[in-house]
């Protein structure tokens, strides 16, 4: 078949006994509309099986036919031609039928796409709506399944208990006669009871912030009458100042004392509080001060963390040079002196005694090892015969060292910081009692530390309880000490000492150590001498020397 045929024929207008009547224009353009041929409404009068019968007996027909004319032809007769002619319009006329049903096949295959199409939009559509009803489902069950697991904000409020609500809660809102029997009204009455005593609160909360902007403004108006009065006052006191003097009132001294102490480490703050109350409390004749820079203290660093290092010492050794190590050694040295680095103020302590010699002790703080020293000078009324001096007895060992029994001051006392001592090259801290001061456990008590006697890494917080229990003692001790060891000696060496004939056995024994002291006193009566050799223990008064004659 070719493409023409599947195309659509022209409306053709026709009578209304059938035959055609093309180009007249007499009826209206309705009847025009009605009155015209169309296969397209002539395939729904044919029936899809009669037209394959149809299509079949023409086939047939058709061959019927070409086998008649083949057969006219081969004969040759004279009057097979008309016969032949005839049985060509036959033919033509069986054609004309198999274009009719390849039109009618072509039309109805156009519906039947057509009406499939139409059915597929359909079915697509109610897909869609399918989708937007589950959709809406979906939705809904989600809803529910909030609803069911909804939680209400008053599941969250505190209410009162059953018996306080009915106890406290008006009549008007209890209604025990309903309440009582259903949960729910009973849930709203202590809901409005909750909100009754909101609203209450929150006036309540006004009142208190409007009482609090009062305060406010009365506060502030404080503060401008404080800050005028301020340099009034700086006035009057520095008019007071004569005054004070005459009258040996030092009020102003006390308060830059007080001021500048806020800037003293813990240890020395504490000392400073317990020497000030003790004097004015039982030793008119104890003086305190500060010394040192308040500037230079605020500025002052953090100590640096003293850590082991993770190199390998072997690895080092092998790879550094001279230069290198001349560079440690001088690193170290920074170390060591960092790790001994004092805080930058002091407290100074002046005890008078009974002959009016005076001794002064300063009292420092060693930031990174967290301890404490002491300083000791000896001030007498007269001044000290050169031959038969009691300058060794007034010397800082001398007088610091073994005034509690084994308390040399020479030791470290916080074990913690043996580590770090050995780590930067300082092994024995006696070596540096000459500058750093006399690191004596009485000092450190004194301070409020208490170190224990095994090695920890823990220290203990400073207590100004075991400095207060410690001073008045400890100002007994000294001034004893001083008193007894203004008494005139003639000092001998140790080995002077031992070297005498008399003085075997006490050196044997071990009485003459080397922190003790040695005497010699020589008493003549016309040719006759007598020599007496005496060993003095640093703790004397309370342990009684040794004389051998």
């Amino acid at each position: 078949m070719s493409l023409e045929s599947s195309k659509k024929w022209e409306p053709r207008v026709i009578q209304n006994n059938g035959v055609p009547a093309e180009g007249k224009q007499n009826g209206s353009d309705s009847e025009k509309k009605h009155k015209y041929y169309s296969e397209e409404s002539e395939v729904d009068l044919w029936d899809p099986g009669g037209d394959c019968e149809l299509y079949k007996h023409t086939c047939q027909e058709l061959w019927r036919l070409m086998a008649e004319i083949q057969d006219l032809k081969s004969r040759g007769s004279k009057d097979a031609a008309v016969e032949i002619e005839r049985q060509k319009i036959q033919s033509c006329v069986h054609f004309m039928t198999l274009k009719k049903l390849n039109r009618l096949a072509h039309i109805r295959l156009e519906k039947g796409r057509a009406q499939t199409q139409k059915a597929k939009q359909k079915v697509d559509a109610y897909h869609l709506q399918l989708q937007n009803l589950i959709y809406e489902m979906m939705h809904l069950q989600k809803e529910m399944t909030k609803c069911l697991g909804f939680k209400s904000k008053h599941e969250e409020i505190d209410l009162v208990s059953l018996e306080e609500f009915y106890k406290e809660a008006p009549p008007d809102i209890s209604k025990a006669e309903i309440t009582m029997g259903d949960p729910h009204q009973q849930m709203l009455a202590c809901l409005e009871w909750e909100l009754e005593q909101q609203k209450r609160l929150a006036e309540k909360y006004r009142e208190c912030l409007s009482n609090k902007e009062k305060i406010l403004k009365e506060t502030e108006m404080k503060k401008k009458y404080l800050s005028s009065l301020q340099p009034c006052l700086n006035s009057i006191r520095q008019a007071s100042l004569p005054v004070q003097e005459y009258r040996f009132l030092p009020f102003d001294q006390a308060h830059q004392q007080s001021e500048t102490a806020r800037h003293l480490p813990s240890p020395l703050y504490v000392l400073f509080v317990q020497a000030t109350a003790y004097g004015e409390a039982c030793d008119k004749m104890l003086s305190v001060a500060i010394e040192g820079s308040v500037a230079e203290a605020k500025a002052l660093l953090k100590p640096k963390d003293f850590q082991d290092d993770e190199s390998n010492p072997d690895a080092e050794e092998e790879h550094t040079s001279k230069c290198q190590q001349s560079m440690l050694k001088f690193q170290l040295n920074d170390k060591s002196k960092e790790m001994l680095r004092r805080h930058l103020l002091s407290i100074k302590l002046d005890l008078k005694c009974k002959d009016d010699s005076v001794l002064h002790l300063t009292f420092y703080y060693l930031i990174n090892l967290n301890i404490m020293t002491v300083k000791a000078e000896v001030t007498t009324a007269t001044e000290l015969i050169t031959p038969i001096s009691a300058g060794d007895l007034l010397s800082a060992d001398s007088v610091l060292s073994c005034l509690y029994p084994e308390d040399h001051g020479g030791k470290n006392p916080n074990p913690a910081n043996q580590h770090w001592l050995d780590q930067v090259g300082i092994p024995i801290l006696r070596d540096y009692v000459l500058d750093l001061g006399h690191p004596c456990l009485w000092v450190q008590k004194l301070g409020g530390l208490h170190f224990p006697k095994e090695q920890s890494q823990h220290t203990e917080i400073v207590d100004s309880s075991l400095s207060s229990s410690h001073m008045e003692k400890t100002m007994k001790l000294l001034k004893t000490r001083v008193v007894s060891h203004l008494v005139k000696w003639m000092t001998i060496a140790r080995e002077d000492y031992v070297e005498l004939h008399f003085t075997k056995d006490v050196v044997e024994v071990g009485l003459a150590g080397d922190t003790s002291l040695y005497y010699m006193a020589l008493t003549e009566r016309g040719t006759a001498k007598l020599q007496a050799a005496v060993v003095l223990n640093p703790g004397y008064s309370s342990i009684p020397p040794i004389f051998r004659l």
